[in-house]
């Protein structure tokens, strides 16, 4: 294997900041699965990594980039061979364990998940880690009993990976989706994913939420945490579900348990970063069938690996919406 290019996020004096370096094998990390990686993708997480807006990496030096997709070329683990495409997501990967934004990486095989039959390596990454969250989200939802009839669902941060995606993956099986946004411009953009309503951040009064309010959402996909979970819990209806994905706004959460208690809803937590097999393999296998969103291509779009840099602050300052594919290897 010869020298290849890699994004290496180190601190120096207290400060973040990663650049473009060569790497070579002997400074992968342990794995049985090497992979030529062909795909990663750009989350909040890695904008969070990347700049040290957030205190998510665990490891200095450490190659960012949670999701990746491409080619394993040596395996010591018998369930994976030379030339298999597969996916790696979530776990260690560009937090604690050298992840996607390089040529090559080497992970765990229990990290891995061999392509479904349906998806390409491209599509792999356009749902990436937000589309197996979101995916995972109405799976749970669904087996806690949700279902179209029970009546409308909001889902919260909803411009974003994990938020575009729910909608649309909810949309066609038949709900009416609720969006919450900060962001008026993309009104016309939910809609055309299948969002019946969109709803703007400052039309909410936050300042004065009632343990009990009106009984609105019979589910919930929340990627905000903080008040606008607190709201949504206050107009859940009976036996309303609520997954709790993310915490864009707030880690805090600031309730009372009468909507718990006295209307029977449930908080799911929602756990992509460490959900094992075989449940994920299973969501992947959803999202290559019936829960492949319809408007995939419409809400993604790719970049060179050397434009890489230049994307994280549209992420911080919450200019980003949908997919960001990234070209790792100019296929």
């Amino acid at each position: 294997m010869n020298p290849f290019k890699a994004f290496l996020i180190e601190e120096k004096d207290g400060v973040t900041r990663g650049d473009f370096v060569s790497m070579d094998e002997a400074q992968l990390d342990p794995g049985e699965v090497t992979i030529k990686v062909t795909y990663s993708s750009v989350n909040f997480k890695d904008a969070l990594a990347a700049t040290g807006a957030g205190r998510i990496i665990r490891r200095y030096p450490c190659v960012g980039g949670i999701d990746l997709s491409g080619t394993v070329v040596a395996s010591t683990d018998p369930r994976f061979s030379a030339g298999d495409e597969v996916i790696a997501t979530s776990f260690d990967i560009g937090v604690a364990h050298h992840g996607g934004y390089a040529e090559y990486a080497r992970v765990p095989a229990e990290w891995v998940v061999p392509l479904p039959a349906g998806l390409s390596l491209y599509d792999a990454m356009a749902l990436g880690t937000a589309g197996f969250t979101a995916a995972l989200g109405v799976v749970r939802m669904e087996q806690n009993g949700l279902e179209p009839s029970k009546g409308p669902l909001i889902v919260t941060g909803a411009s974003g990976g994990v938020g575009s995606l729910a909608i649309d993956m909810l949309a066609q099986r038949g709900y009416q989706v609720t969006a919450l946004t900060g962001k008026e411009n993309e009104v016309d953009y939910l809609k055309s994913l299948g969002a019946a309503q969109v709803m703007l951040r400052s039309s909410l009064d936050l300042s004065r939420i009632r343990p009990l309010d009106k009984t609105l959402w019979a589910g919930a996909v929340d990627n905000l945490g903080g008040e606008v979970l607190a709201w949504i819990a206050s107009n859940m209806k009976q036996g309303g579900t609520i997954a709790s994905i993310g915490l864009a706004a707030s880690p805090s959460l600031n309730t009372t348990v009468m909507p718990f208690i006295l209307r029977g809803a449930c908080l799911l937590g929602i756990d992509s970063g460490y959900i094992g097999e075989p449940y994920r393999s299973g969501i992947w296998q959803r999202l290559a069938t019936d829960l492949r969103p319809q408007h995939l291509p419409t809400l993604t779009r790719s970049i060179g690996f050397d434009e890489l840099p230049g994307i994280f602050d549209d992420f911080i300052k919450g200019r980003a919406h949908g997919r960001v594919v990234v070209d790792i290897a100019g296929a």
